[in-house]
């Protein structure tokens, strides 16, 4: 089930006109518009790089938590304490994307003067994937860090209730000619929003995914949404203890470092009960204090030539593929040929956009005809994040 493909039925908005729209928006809800513009970069990047569930379809989600006085649109987010290399911030239950963005190119800056640097930050919303901080470094010539504790969805190794989020890790590298390397991933066996986006493109829920509320494999997804994800790797026996223990590195480094929420106690995904009051990770390395940037992409680069051209197995559908790759050239593909979102995704936003008088912008129908023209590339499956 590769989310990477375009959707059956579904619509063709250009990247320009979907980020300008998103950015308005934001700001019709009492967004400042340097906070909106941030916002909309990340939403617009997942759903660029074919990660359907974290782009702007967590709008009308999002919304909801400006509504209903959960989230504070207008909030920026604070330095609290720390030194050179490790600073807390507060994110002031501000946009999630906005704080991520001013914490992480603090840490950037201050990698530049010391080799490396991290940032923790404690009162923060979703934000979005955590793919787009480690890439803003990497952008950058450094190599980047990101992570994030989230809500309770994972049940942990032996047991049958959620105690731990999806909880995802990323890291992206300057490679020369390959552009950068990025690894995206939930330390589940996938997002929760995967699931969600799987439901309302009407899909089936593969085994091995997800367990019921007593504990069993969950058979439907409607099971799984009852039940609980299970760590990467699946059982016991085939190593789900080791996505049990990086979910517990991340909750470490992120709810526990931050002194924010953690496991069990973090409000549900969305909730307008409360406050989410996530922790999150922010770590940049630059290879320039121990080399140079240039030597060190350069050895990258050889190594990712030789992961290129490795034999294949006899039924394998193409070359090696490195973290990043597919959904570079997704995001590629669809700068120039129009982002491809799913019915529902776009009908929630022209409804979205009609309470607030903003208009969705012109989208064309994803016919079959011109689903054959886009020849869209196969990506990865979308496991980023929650």
């Amino acid at each position: 089930m590769s989310l990477s493909k375009d959707p059956e039925g579904g619509r063709v908005v250009t990247a320009r006109a979907l980020h300008s729209w998103t950015a308005r928006l934001l700001e019709r809800i009492g967004t400042p518009p340097d906070i909106a513009e941030d916002v909309a970069d990340v939403l617009v990047a997942a759903d660029l790089r074919g990660i359907a569930s974290h782009g702007t379809a967590r709008l009308p989600q999002s919304v909801k938590l400006v509504e209903s006085g959960v989230l504070d649109p207008t909030a920026r987010p604070v330095h609290e304490k720390g030194k050179v290399a490790l600073a807390r911030f507060d994110a002031r239950n501000g946009w999630g994307p906005h704080a991520g963005r001013v914490a992480s190119d603090d840490a950037v800056e201050r990698a530049r003067d010391v080799g490396c640097a991290a940032s923790v930050v404690k009162n923060a919303n979703h934000f979005g994937i955590a793919g787009w901080y480690a890439m803003r470094a990497a952008d950058q010539g450094l190599i980047g860090v990101s992570l994030s504790n989230t809500s309770p969805v994972v049940a942990p190794t032996r047991s049958r209730v959620p105690l731990l989020g999806t909880n995802p890790i990323a890291v992206a590298a300057p490679a020369g000619r390959f552009g950068m390397v990025v690894l995206d991933m939930a330390t589940s066996t996938v997002p929760w929003g995967r699931l969600e986006v799987a439901a309302r493109r009407g899909e089936t829920l593969p085994p091995g995914w997800a367990i019921g509320p007593d504990g069993s494999p969950a058979a439907t997804l409607e099971q799984a949404f009852q039940g609980a994800l299970v760590p990467l790797g699946g059982a016991e026996e085939t190593g789900g203890y080791k996505g049990y223990g990086l979910a517990l590195v991340v909750e470490i480094l992120t709810g526990i470092l931050g002194d924010a929420a953690f496991g069990p106690n973090i409000l549900g995904l969305f909730s307008t009960e409360g406050r989410s009051n996530l922790g999150q990770f922010f770590l940049a390395i630059d290879p320039a204090a121990v080399d140079g940037t240039a030597a060190f992409s350069t050895r990258l680069e050889k190594l990712l030539t030789q992961l290129s051209a490795a034999p294949t197995l006899p039924d394998a559908p193409g070359p090696v593929l490195f973290a990043g790759q597919p959904e570079a050239e997704r995001s590629d593909h669809q700068v120039r040929h129009g982002i491809a979102i799913d019915p529902e995704h776009h009908r929630s936003l022209q409804a979205l956009g009609e309470r607030y008088q903003q208009p969705f912008p012109r989208a064309r129908s994803l016919t079959r005809k011109n689903r054959s023209k886009r020849s869209a590339p196969e990506g990865a499956p979308d496991d980023s994040a929650t």
